[in-house]
Protein backbone atom coordinates (compact mmCIF):
# COMPACT_ATOMS: atom_id res chain seq x y z
CA UNK A 1 0.00 0.00 0.00
CA UNK A 2 2.76 2.69 1.18
CA UNK A 3 4.55 2.18 -2.35
CA UNK A 4 1.48 2.28 -4.44
CA UNK A 5 1.38 5.88 -2.48
CA UNK A 6 4.76 6.43 -3.49
CA UNK A 7 4.26 5.24 -7.18
CA UNK A 8 1.48 7.83 -7.31
CA UNK A 9 3.30 10.61 -5.75
CA UNK A 10 5.92 9.92 -8.57
CA UNK A 11 3.58 9.46 -11.07
CA UNK A 12 2.12 13.02 -10.75
CA UNK A 13 5.61 14.59 -10.38
CA UNK A 14 6.25 13.14 -14.05
CA UNK A 15 2.90 14.14 -15.92
CA UNK A 16 3.03 17.67 -14.25
CA UNK A 17 7.28 18.17 -15.05
CA UNK A 18 6.46 16.38 -18.49
CA UNK A 19 3.26 19.45 -19.26
CA UNK A 20 5.61 22.38 -17.91
CA UNK A 21 8.84 20.99 -20.10
CA UNK A 22 6.74 20.40 -23.43
CA UNK A 23 4.52 23.54 -22.27
CA UNK A 24 3.14 24.41 -26.33
CA UNK A 25 3.59 28.47 -25.63
CA UNK A 26 4.23 29.44 -28.42
CA UNK A 27 0.96 28.13 -29.70
CA UNK A 28 -1.85 30.86 -29.79
CA UNK A 29 -4.53 28.67 -29.70
CA UNK A 30 -2.69 26.99 -26.22
CA UNK A 31 -2.18 30.17 -24.50
CA UNK A 32 -5.84 31.79 -26.26
CA UNK A 33 -6.82 28.59 -24.01
CA UNK A 34 -5.34 29.53 -20.65
CA UNK A 35 -6.53 32.78 -21.07
CA UNK A 36 -9.83 31.54 -21.49
CA UNK A 37 -9.53 29.37 -19.11
CA UNK A 38 -8.59 32.38 -16.44
CA UNK A 39 -11.35 34.32 -17.84
CA UNK A 40 -14.40 31.74 -17.02
CA UNK A 41 -12.50 31.28 -13.47
CA UNK A 42 -12.88 34.74 -12.85
CA UNK A 43 -16.19 35.84 -14.15
CA UNK A 44 -17.55 32.45 -12.34
CA UNK A 45 -15.49 33.98 -9.08
CA UNK A 46 -17.22 37.83 -9.51
CA UNK A 47 -20.74 36.54 -10.74
CA UNK A 48 -21.70 32.91 -9.58
CA UNK A 49 -19.88 32.08 -6.13
CA UNK A 50 -21.28 34.96 -4.16
CA UNK A 51 -24.70 34.89 -5.49
CA UNK A 52 -25.74 31.52 -6.19
CA UNK A 53 -23.10 29.05 -4.34
CA UNK A 54 -23.07 30.45 -0.93
CA UNK A 55 -26.65 30.91 -0.51
CA UNK A 56 -26.91 27.63 -1.79
CA UNK A 57 -24.42 25.88 0.72
CA UNK A 58 -27.02 27.77 3.76
CA UNK A 59 -29.86 25.96 1.94
CA UNK A 60 -28.51 22.83 2.24
CA UNK A 61 -27.20 23.09 5.44
CA UNK A 62 -31.17 24.13 6.39
CA UNK A 63 -32.35 20.43 4.93
CA UNK A 64 -29.24 19.46 6.77
CA UNK A 65 -30.24 20.42 10.26
CA UNK A 66 -33.36 21.74 10.81
CA UNK A 67 -35.58 19.34 8.14
CA UNK A 68 -35.86 16.30 10.25
CA UNK A 69 -34.91 13.11 7.84
CA UNK A 70 -38.76 11.95 8.55
CA UNK A 71 -39.70 15.08 6.49
CA UNK A 72 -37.12 14.12 3.60
CA UNK A 73 -38.27 10.22 3.49
CA UNK A 74 -41.68 11.05 3.45
CA UNK A 75 -40.88 12.95 -0.10
CA UNK A 76 -37.99 11.82 -1.45
CA UNK A 77 -37.17 8.32 0.68
CA UNK A 78 -37.03 5.13 -0.79
CA UNK A 79 -40.29 3.84 1.19
CA UNK A 80 -42.13 7.08 -0.43
CA UNK A 81 -45.15 6.81 -2.84
CA UNK A 82 -43.22 6.49 -6.27
CA UNK A 83 -45.91 9.29 -8.18
CA UNK A 84 -45.42 11.89 -4.93
CA UNK A 85 -41.91 11.70 -4.83
CA UNK A 86 -41.23 11.92 -8.74
CA UNK A 87 -43.89 14.66 -9.03
CA UNK A 88 -42.15 16.69 -6.47
CA UNK A 89 -38.42 16.26 -7.92
CA UNK A 90 -39.17 16.81 -11.66
CA UNK A 91 -40.52 20.00 -11.27
CA UNK A 92 -38.52 21.25 -8.35
CA UNK A 93 -36.63 23.62 -10.77
CA UNK A 94 -39.75 25.90 -10.93
CA UNK A 95 -39.01 27.20 -7.72
CA UNK A 96 -35.09 27.30 -7.98
CA UNK A 97 -33.52 29.74 -10.62
CA UNK A 98 -30.49 27.78 -10.65
CA UNK A 99 -27.23 25.72 -12.43
CA UNK A 100 -26.12 22.74 -12.89
CA UNK A 101 -23.31 23.86 -9.84
CA UNK A 102 -26.00 25.70 -7.50
CA UNK A 103 -28.22 22.47 -7.25
CA UNK A 104 -24.99 20.28 -5.75
CA UNK A 105 -25.44 21.37 -2.56
CA UNK A 106 -28.77 20.63 -2.53
CA UNK A 107 -28.71 17.22 -3.87
CA UNK A 108 -26.14 16.20 -1.93
CA UNK A 109 -28.11 17.22 1.34
CA UNK A 110 -31.31 15.15 0.47
CA UNK A 111 -29.20 12.25 -0.99
CA UNK A 112 -27.18 12.74 2.53
CA UNK A 113 -30.68 12.63 4.52
CA UNK A 114 -32.15 9.02 3.26
CA UNK A 115 -33.70 10.31 -0.08
CA UNK A 116 -33.89 7.38 -2.88
CA UNK A 117 -31.91 7.48 -5.39
CA UNK A 118 -34.35 7.96 -8.15
CA UNK A 119 -35.61 11.14 -6.74
CA UNK A 120 -32.82 12.36 -5.87
CA UNK A 121 -31.30 11.97 -9.53
CA UNK A 122 -34.45 13.00 -10.84
CA UNK A 123 -34.15 15.80 -8.46
CA UNK A 124 -30.65 16.70 -9.45
CA UNK A 125 -31.44 16.60 -13.14
CA UNK A 126 -34.60 19.15 -12.84
CA UNK A 127 -33.24 21.27 -10.73
CA UNK A 128 -31.28 23.28 -13.44
CA UNK A 129 -33.25 21.63 -16.56
CA UNK A 130 -36.76 23.17 -15.65
CA UNK A 131 -35.47 26.48 -14.61
CA UNK A 132 -38.94 28.56 -15.47
CA UNK A 133 -36.56 31.53 -16.34
CA UNK A 134 -34.68 29.90 -18.75
CA UNK A 135 -37.38 28.39 -20.65
CA UNK A 136 -39.51 31.66 -20.86
CA UNK A 137 -36.25 32.94 -22.33
CA UNK A 138 -35.77 30.00 -24.43
CA UNK A 139 -39.44 30.42 -26.01
CA UNK A 140 -39.20 33.75 -26.62
CA UNK A 141 -35.74 34.00 -28.28
CA UNK A 142 -35.77 30.34 -29.76
CA UNK A 143 -39.19 29.59 -30.81
CA UNK A 144 -42.30 28.56 -28.63
CA UNK A 145 -42.39 25.07 -30.36
CA UNK A 146 -38.58 24.72 -28.61
CA UNK A 147 -39.63 26.12 -24.84
CA UNK A 148 -42.06 23.57 -25.20
CA UNK A 149 -40.24 20.63 -25.99
CA UNK A 150 -37.50 22.12 -23.04
CA UNK A 151 -40.07 22.05 -20.74
CA UNK A 152 -41.86 18.60 -21.20
CA UNK A 153 -38.30 17.04 -22.15
CA UNK A 154 -36.94 18.46 -18.63
CA UNK A 155 -39.90 16.68 -16.70
CA UNK A 156 -39.90 13.69 -18.84
CA UNK A 157 -36.11 13.02 -18.67
CA UNK A 158 -36.14 13.72 -15.04
CA UNK A 159 -38.56 11.28 -14.31
CA UNK A 160 -37.13 8.42 -16.73
CA UNK A 161 -33.61 8.96 -15.66
CA UNK A 162 -34.82 8.58 -12.03
CA UNK A 163 -36.13 5.63 -12.42
CA UNK A 164 -33.71 3.63 -14.93
CA UNK A 165 -31.19 4.77 -11.70
CA UNK A 166 -33.83 2.88 -9.48
CA UNK A 167 -34.31 0.27 -11.47
CA UNK A 168 -30.72 -0.50 -11.92
CA UNK A 169 -29.73 -0.16 -8.49
CA UNK A 170 -32.58 -1.83 -7.05
CA UNK A 171 -30.60 -3.87 -4.42
CA UNK A 172 -29.23 -1.11 -2.89
CA UNK A 173 -32.60 0.55 -2.64
CA UNK A 174 -34.17 -2.17 -1.43
CA UNK A 175 -31.72 -2.34 1.49
CA UNK A 176 -32.33 0.72 1.79
CA UNK A 177 -36.35 0.65 1.77
CA UNK A 178 -35.40 -2.23 4.68
CA UNK A 179 -33.38 0.56 6.73
CA UNK A 180 -36.05 3.15 6.33
CA UNK A 181 -38.75 0.95 7.83
CA UNK A 182 -37.56 0.64 10.84
CA UNK A 183 -37.24 4.36 11.45
CA UNK A 184 -38.32 5.60 14.13
CA UNK A 185 -40.91 8.80 13.66
CA UNK A 186 -38.76 11.83 15.58
CA UNK A 187 -41.38 14.30 16.76
CA UNK A 188 -40.20 18.05 14.65
CA UNK A 189 -38.45 20.46 16.72
CA UNK A 190 -40.48 23.25 15.73
CA UNK A 191 -43.88 23.41 13.43
CA UNK A 192 -43.69 23.09 9.89
CA UNK A 193 -44.57 26.37 8.51
CA UNK A 194 -41.55 27.74 10.80
CA UNK A 195 -39.30 25.73 8.84
CA UNK A 196 -40.90 25.97 5.95
CA UNK A 197 -40.89 30.13 6.10
CA UNK A 198 -37.05 29.66 6.97
CA UNK A 199 -36.27 27.39 3.92
CA UNK A 200 -38.62 29.41 1.39
CA UNK A 201 -37.13 32.36 2.30
CA UNK A 202 -33.53 31.58 1.55
CA UNK A 203 -34.58 30.28 -1.55
CA UNK A 204 -36.48 33.40 -2.13
CA UNK A 205 -33.40 34.82 -1.77
CA UNK A 206 -31.43 32.94 -4.04
CA UNK A 207 -34.05 33.50 -6.72
CA UNK A 208 -34.71 37.24 -6.85
CA UNK A 209 -30.88 38.18 -6.02
CA UNK A 210 -29.85 35.97 -9.47
CA UNK A 211 -32.99 37.05 -11.20
CA UNK A 212 -31.73 37.13 -15.50
CA UNK A 213 -31.74 40.42 -17.32
CA UNK A 214 -34.52 39.95 -19.93
CA UNK A 215 -33.65 39.77 -23.61
CA UNK A 216 -32.07 43.16 -25.05
CA UNK A 217 -35.12 45.65 -26.06
CA UNK A 218 -37.69 44.46 -23.51
CA UNK A 219 -38.32 47.30 -21.17
CA UNK A 220 -41.95 46.03 -20.28
CA UNK A 221 -43.51 43.18 -18.83
CA UNK A 222 -43.58 40.96 -15.63
CA UNK A 223 -40.31 39.65 -16.08
CA UNK A 224 -38.36 43.03 -16.52
CA UNK A 225 -40.15 44.77 -13.39
CA UNK A 226 -39.07 42.06 -11.23
CA UNK A 227 -35.59 42.66 -12.69
CA UNK A 228 -35.20 46.50 -12.15
CA UNK A 229 -36.34 45.68 -8.92
CA UNK A 230 -35.07 42.48 -7.73
CA UNK A 231 -32.66 43.98 -5.27
CA UNK A 232 -36.26 45.53 -3.96
CA UNK A 233 -37.45 42.73 -3.82
CA UNK A 234 -34.17 40.53 -2.29
CA UNK A 235 -34.07 43.26 0.63
CA UNK A 236 -37.97 42.24 1.39
CA UNK A 237 -36.78 39.03 1.53
CA UNK A 238 -33.70 40.14 3.57
CA UNK A 239 -35.82 41.85 6.19
CA UNK A 240 -38.19 38.30 6.35
CA UNK A 241 -35.07 36.54 7.06
CA UNK A 242 -34.29 38.61 10.58
CA UNK A 243 -37.64 38.11 11.48
CA UNK A 244 -36.92 34.26 10.97
CA UNK A 245 -33.82 34.17 12.94
CA UNK A 246 -35.21 36.28 15.45
CA UNK A 247 -38.79 34.53 15.88
CA UNK A 248 -37.76 30.66 14.74
CA UNK A 249 -34.43 30.22 14.92
CA UNK A 250 -34.25 32.50 18.86
CA UNK A 251 -31.31 34.10 18.03
CA UNK A 252 -30.69 37.23 20.27
CA UNK A 253 -32.16 40.08 18.85
CA UNK A 254 -29.26 42.43 19.23
CA UNK A 255 -26.79 39.61 17.52
CA UNK A 256 -29.33 40.26 14.29
CA UNK A 257 -29.93 43.55 14.69
CA UNK A 258 -25.98 44.37 14.58
CA UNK A 259 -25.17 42.24 11.18
CA UNK A 260 -28.33 43.76 9.50
CA UNK A 261 -27.24 46.97 10.31
CA UNK A 262 -23.54 46.08 9.08
CA UNK A 263 -25.10 44.41 5.80
CA UNK A 264 -27.41 47.42 5.13
CA UNK A 265 -24.41 49.89 5.87
CA UNK A 266 -22.30 48.21 3.20
CA UNK A 267 -25.49 48.46 0.66
CA UNK A 268 -25.30 52.18 0.78
CA UNK A 269 -22.03 52.59 0.93
CA UNK A 270 -20.85 50.25 -1.66
CA UNK A 271 -23.16 49.72 -5.19
CA UNK A 272 -21.88 46.30 -6.44
CA UNK A 273 -24.35 44.00 -4.89
CA UNK A 274 -21.89 41.50 -3.92
CA UNK A 275 -20.12 43.33 -0.61
CA UNK A 276 -23.91 43.23 0.82
CA UNK A 277 -24.10 39.74 -0.24
CA UNK A 278 -20.92 38.89 1.44
CA UNK A 279 -21.33 40.76 4.43
CA UNK A 280 -24.53 39.60 4.57
CA UNK A 281 -23.34 35.97 5.13
CA UNK A 282 -20.24 36.60 7.41
CA UNK A 283 -22.70 38.35 9.73
CA UNK A 284 -25.47 35.50 9.42
CA UNK A 285 -22.22 33.00 10.40
CA UNK A 286 -21.06 34.65 13.15
CA UNK A 287 -24.82 34.98 15.19
CA UNK A 288 -25.20 31.18 14.22
CA UNK A 289 -22.08 29.84 15.53
CA UNK A 290 -21.76 32.36 18.54
CA UNK A 291 -25.17 31.58 19.56
CA UNK A 292 -25.62 30.23 22.90
CA UNK A 293 -29.84 28.97 22.62
CA UNK A 294 -29.86 26.27 20.18
CA UNK A 295 -26.83 23.91 18.85
CA UNK A 296 -28.65 23.78 16.12
CA UNK A 297 -28.06 27.10 14.78
CA UNK A 298 -24.63 26.53 15.32
CA UNK A 299 -24.53 23.60 13.46
CA UNK A 300 -26.60 24.73 10.39
CA UNK A 301 -23.29 27.37 9.49
CA UNK A 302 -20.82 24.00 10.18
CA UNK A 303 -23.15 22.07 8.37
CA UNK A 304 -22.80 24.63 5.29
CA UNK A 305 -19.35 24.74 5.39
CA UNK A 306 -19.12 20.99 5.38
CA UNK A 307 -21.20 21.65 2.00
CA UNK A 308 -18.50 24.17 0.86
CA UNK A 309 -15.64 22.49 1.89
CA UNK A 310 -17.05 18.78 -0.25
CA UNK A 311 -17.68 20.97 -3.57
CA UNK A 312 -15.83 24.36 -3.87
CA UNK A 313 -12.52 22.46 -4.97
CA UNK A 314 -13.86 19.97 -7.36
CA UNK A 315 -15.73 23.53 -8.90
CA UNK A 316 -12.73 25.24 -9.25
CA UNK A 317 -10.79 22.05 -11.11
CA UNK A 318 -14.24 21.33 -13.33
CA UNK A 319 -14.31 25.34 -14.30
CA UNK A 320 -10.81 25.69 -14.88
CA UNK A 321 -10.84 22.36 -17.36
CA UNK A 322 -14.24 23.32 -19.15
CA UNK A 323 -12.45 26.95 -19.74
CA UNK A 324 -9.42 25.26 -21.19
CA UNK A 325 -11.18 22.96 -23.56
CA UNK A 326 -14.22 24.64 -24.76
CA UNK A 327 -13.07 28.23 -23.85
CA UNK A 328 -15.21 31.23 -21.83
CA UNK A 329 -18.36 32.55 -22.99
CA UNK A 330 -20.17 34.86 -21.44
CA UNK A 331 -21.73 38.12 -21.60
CA UNK A 332 -20.53 39.53 -24.65
CA UNK A 333 -17.09 37.98 -24.29
CA UNK A 334 -16.02 35.16 -26.42
CA UNK A 335 -12.91 33.33 -25.49
CA UNK A 336 -12.00 29.80 -27.49
CA UNK A 337 -10.43 26.56 -25.90
CA UNK A 338 -7.96 24.13 -27.08
CA UNK A 339 -10.92 22.34 -29.27
CA UNK A 340 -11.66 24.64 -31.73
CA UNK A 341 -15.49 26.10 -31.85
CA UNK A 342 -15.57 25.31 -35.98
CA UNK A 343 -15.10 21.71 -35.34
CA UNK A 344 -18.21 22.10 -33.09
CA UNK A 345 -20.12 24.54 -35.60
CA UNK A 346 -19.18 21.74 -38.26
CA UNK A 347 -20.19 18.81 -36.48
CA UNK A 348 -23.75 19.84 -35.35
CA UNK A 349 -25.48 20.74 -38.61
CA UNK A 350 -28.45 18.56 -39.37
CA UNK A 351 -29.99 15.96 -37.52
CA UNK A 352 -28.17 12.91 -38.02
CA UNK A 353 -27.57 10.89 -35.03
CA UNK A 354 -23.65 12.21 -34.89
CA UNK A 355 -24.86 15.65 -35.03
CA UNK A 356 -27.20 15.16 -31.96
CA UNK A 357 -24.94 13.29 -30.05
CA UNK A 358 -21.97 15.52 -30.62
CA UNK A 359 -24.54 18.39 -29.13
CA UNK A 360 -25.38 16.09 -26.27
CA UNK A 361 -21.24 15.62 -25.87
CA UNK A 362 -20.73 18.89 -25.99
CA UNK A 363 -23.74 19.91 -23.66
CA UNK A 364 -23.00 17.73 -20.80
CA UNK A 365 -19.50 18.52 -20.63
CA UNK A 366 -19.33 22.49 -21.21
CA UNK A 367 -20.45 25.05 -18.32
CA UNK A 368 -23.15 27.19 -18.81
CA UNK A 369 -24.69 29.32 -15.73
CA UNK A 370 -28.54 30.01 -15.91
CA UNK A 371 -29.71 31.53 -18.91
CA UNK A 372 -26.49 32.02 -20.72
CA UNK A 373 -26.90 28.47 -22.51
CA UNK A 374 -29.98 30.82 -25.00
CA UNK A 375 -27.82 33.25 -26.00
CA UNK A 376 -24.82 30.81 -26.96
CA UNK A 377 -27.59 28.57 -28.77
CA UNK A 378 -28.74 31.52 -30.72
CA UNK A 379 -25.21 32.29 -31.81
CA UNK A 380 -24.65 28.18 -32.76
CA UNK A 381 -27.85 28.18 -34.53
CA UNK A 382 -26.93 31.17 -36.77
CA UNK A 383 -23.87 29.33 -37.58
CA UNK A 384 -25.50 26.22 -38.54
CA UNK A 385 -26.97 24.18 -35.86
CA UNK A 386 -29.66 22.21 -36.81
CA UNK A 387 -32.65 22.76 -34.47
CA UNK A 388 -32.68 18.79 -33.16
CA UNK A 389 -28.74 19.11 -32.04
CA UNK A 390 -30.00 22.47 -30.34
CA UNK A 391 -32.44 20.40 -28.29
CA UNK A 392 -30.40 17.81 -27.31
CA UNK A 393 -27.85 20.84 -26.38
CA UNK A 394 -30.95 22.46 -24.65
CA UNK A 395 -31.80 19.11 -22.44
CA UNK A 396 -27.68 17.70 -21.63
CA UNK A 397 -26.46 21.00 -20.90
CA UNK A 398 -28.02 22.81 -18.38
CA UNK A 399 -28.04 19.93 -15.92
CA UNK A 400 -24.29 18.63 -16.39
CA UNK A 401 -21.19 20.03 -16.66
CA UNK A 402 -17.72 18.77 -15.85
CA UNK A 403 -17.57 20.60 -12.62
CA UNK A 404 -21.01 19.08 -11.74
CA UNK A 405 -19.83 15.62 -12.49
CA UNK A 406 -16.90 15.99 -10.85
CA UNK A 407 -18.98 16.70 -7.69
CA UNK A 408 -21.74 14.32 -8.07
CA UNK A 409 -18.88 11.44 -8.29
CA UNK A 410 -18.09 12.33 -4.98
CA UNK A 411 -21.64 12.60 -3.37
CA UNK A 412 -22.77 9.02 -5.04
CA UNK A 413 -19.27 7.00 -6.52
CA UNK A 414 -17.76 7.02 -9.92
CA UNK A 415 -19.96 4.02 -11.30
CA UNK A 416 -23.45 5.58 -10.90
CA UNK A 417 -22.61 9.27 -12.41
CA UNK A 418 -21.16 7.42 -15.40
CA UNK A 419 -24.37 5.60 -15.64
CA UNK A 420 -26.44 9.10 -15.13
CA UNK A 421 -24.48 11.40 -17.45
CA UNK A 422 -24.74 8.36 -20.04
CA UNK A 423 -28.74 8.49 -19.04
CA UNK A 424 -28.81 11.52 -20.06
CA UNK A 425 -26.84 11.81 -23.16
CA UNK A 426 -28.68 9.26 -24.79
CA UNK A 427 -31.77 10.94 -23.97
CA UNK A 428 -30.75 14.18 -25.18
CA UNK A 429 -29.74 12.79 -28.58
CA UNK A 430 -33.10 10.44 -29.03
CA UNK A 431 -35.11 13.86 -28.03
CA UNK A 432 -32.51 16.07 -30.14
CA UNK A 433 -33.48 13.38 -33.26
CA UNK A 434 -37.39 13.00 -32.92
CA UNK A 435 -37.57 17.28 -32.60
CA UNK A 436 -35.12 17.61 -35.54
CA UNK A 437 -37.61 14.91 -37.96
CA UNK A 438 -40.55 16.84 -36.48
CA UNK A 439 -39.89 20.13 -36.78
Amino acid sequence: MENKKEFKILSWIIIIFLFAYFMPLESARFTGALMAMFDLAKWYAQEHVILCLLPAFFIAGVIAVFVSQGAVMKYFGANAKKWLSYSVASVSGTILAVCSCTILPLFSSIHKRGAGLGPAVAFLYSGPAINILAIILTARILGIEMGIARIIGAVVFAIVIGSVMSIIYRKEEKEKREEQMNFPNMPEKRPLWQTSLHFFTLVLILVFANWGKPADGVTDGAWFWIWSHKWHITGFFGIVLIYSLIRVLKINWIHVAIAALATLASGLIFSSPLLPMVVGIAGLSIITLIDKKDEDNREWTMASWDFAKQILPLLAIGVLIAGFLLGSTHGDTAMAGVIPESWIAGLVGGNSVLSNFFASIVGAFMYFATLTEVPILQGLMAAGMGKGPALALLLAGPSLSLPNMLVIRGVMGTQKTIVYVVLVVIMATISGLLYGFLF
